[in-house]
């Protein structure tokens, strides 16, 4: 069952049957990992998995590539820039996109949870949320879960939104994403993607997946302080720009 925390807008028109869904998965050496993530998604009856990697010096995209993804290379870093990347590489006819991380964090088995509403015409964006349902011990770390918490507060102050967190793990309508106009290539992109659905009242919904500890490696940023700071003041400076920025289109 999808346990509904939060919906806006109306519905929009149902999709075909079946949707072609493509996940795009943003890595950094995350050889561990990736095989049993792309091994798992492919297994949610999805049309393809698109790995980018950002340039990892280790076996990622040799094992993404064995267990049945379609690799490409981003060598700028950036989170959004990976993800943009992605997108631009998913199948033309793509009706919804999935994102997820590739370190096992993100259940890949509530994929059909995420896509199932949008399919059905009950929203256009969907989101599982990290903080709620069932959460192994240590695998949010204490910033990820302020962050959480910051987010939740200035979303719901500012636009009414009810979402709980910024998991990467969510999906969405392929030509609605198109016409929200991304722009951050950092760690912001999460964020941005909130305000800007939020901001254009678009049906989406919030579903608890929980969240798992990491099959190995180390986190960009919650196992990093300085990346983390970075993060924290990528995700601050974003909401400020982009809170000005949709007002202003607001007003105008």
């Amino acid at each position: 069952m999808i346990e509904v925390t939060h919906g806006i807008g109306g519905k929009r028109p149902v999709l075909c049957q079946p949707p072609v869904v493509s996940a795009i998965i943003p890595c950094l050496d995350e050889e561990t990992a990736i095989g049993q993530v792309v091994a798992a998604v492919l297994a949610q009856n999805v049309s393809e998995v698109v790995v980018v990697d950002g340039g990892s010096r280790d076996r990622t995209a040799e094992r993404a590539r064995a267990a049945g993804a379609r690799v490409i290379v981003e060598p700028r870093r950036g989170y959004g820039r990976a993800i943009q990347a992605g997108i631009a590489a998913a199948r033309d006819d793509a009706d919804i996109l999935v994102f997820l991380d590739g370190d096992g964090s993100d259940p890949a088995e509530r994929i059909s949870d995420l896509v199932s509403p949008i399919v059905a015409g009950q929203a256009i964006f969907v989101i599982g949320s990290r903080v709620r349902g069932s959460r192994e011990s240590g695998s949010l770390a204490p910033q990820q879960l302020l962050a959480a918490h910051v987010a939740r507060l200035l979303l719901r102050l500012v636009y009414g939104a009810g979402f709980t967190d910024l998991s990467p793990f969510r999906a969405i309508r392929r030509d609605e994403l198109r016409h929200l106009g991304m722009k951050e290539e950092t760690y912001g992109w999460n964020l941005e993607m909130l305000m800007r659905v939020a901001a254009a009242r678009l049906p989406a919904l919030e579903i608890a997946v929980g969240q798992r500890r990491r099959i190995g490696g180390v986190s960009k940023v919650s196992g990093n302080l300085i990346a983390g700071i970075k993060a924290a003041w990528s995700i601050s400076t974003t909401f400020v720009r982009l809170a000005l920025e949709l007002r202003h289109q607001r007003v105008g």
